[in-house]
């Protein structure tokens, strides 16, 4: 391929050569032209019509010749453009052999079923982290809904206890004042502290309800998040 090469960029050069001299053949046929209408002109003027016919036959012959030049011109540059696509076609034969070479290369050392079982691995691995973020986010979505729950819980209660007239905070104040009131009122003090020992026993056994709710609910939490924290890393690890 080196010695074509060599060969088309010899001939390329020696037509481009001649395509040059060609046209100071041309230029030169030209001027010759141009100084022949002068002397025609020149010699009509002092009637010498002899001299004018001779120098009209060099005219035509001139401009004839200055035709041929024209077509050998062009013909030349169409031989070499066509040697200037055979040196491209070389050349992108070349480039073409390199990259038939380099494919065929790459293709050997490809293994498709390596390839297939890497993509299937890759799925496999993409699905198992999508699920463990889910998992993951249901589970913080869960904790921050039981927190939620517990708040909602307790605004219900003193929701409840505030329509039905019990403020456990004032019970727990007003209740020692049971205990000293005065004098004249010694006969109604026995009922004025069953009274409040039955609405102090009603506060506490709400308080005792209420703190072993808080306390199950608690740890019914901690249980849901500890089990899918365990469920997360199985599925992980699998």
């Amino acid at each position: 391929m080196t010695v074509i090469s060599e060969l088309l960029r010899e001939n390329k050069r020696m037509l481009d050569k001649s395509i040059r001299e060609i046209e100071r053949e041309r230029q030169g046929l030209q001027a010759q032209e141009k100084k022949l209408i002068m002397e025609i002109k020149k010699s009509a003027k002092q009637g010498q019509m002899g001299a004018v016919k001779v120098m009209a036959k060099d005219l035509v012959r001139t401009r004839h010749q200055i035709e041929k030049f024209y077509k050998l011109k062009s013909q030349l540059q169409g031989v070499a453009l066509r040697i200037q696509t055979l040196k491209s076609t070389q050349a992108m034969g070349e480039a073409m052999k390199g990259v038939t070479k380099a494919m065929g290369q790459m293709n050997r050392q490809m293994n498709l079923p390596s390839l297939q079982k890497i993509m299937q691995e890759f799925e496999r691995q993409n699905e198992k982290m999508e699920l463990v973020s889910e998992v993951m986010a249901d589970a913080i979505d869960d904790a921050l809904e039981g927190d939620e729950e517990e708040e909602e819980t307790e605004d219900l209660v003193n929701q409840v206890l505030d329509e039905i007239g019990i403020d456990i905070n004032q019970e727990l104040v007003n209740a020692p004042s049971a205990a000293v009131a005065a004098p004249a009122a010694k006969a109604k003090v026995p009922q004025v502290e069953t009274a409040a020992n039955e609405e102090s026993g009603i506060d506490s056994d709400l308080q005792a309800r209420m703190y072993g709710f808080r306390v199950w609910n608690t740890s019914i939490n901690k249980i849901c998040i500890s089990q899918l924290y365990t469920n997360n890393m199985r599925v992980y690890q699998d």
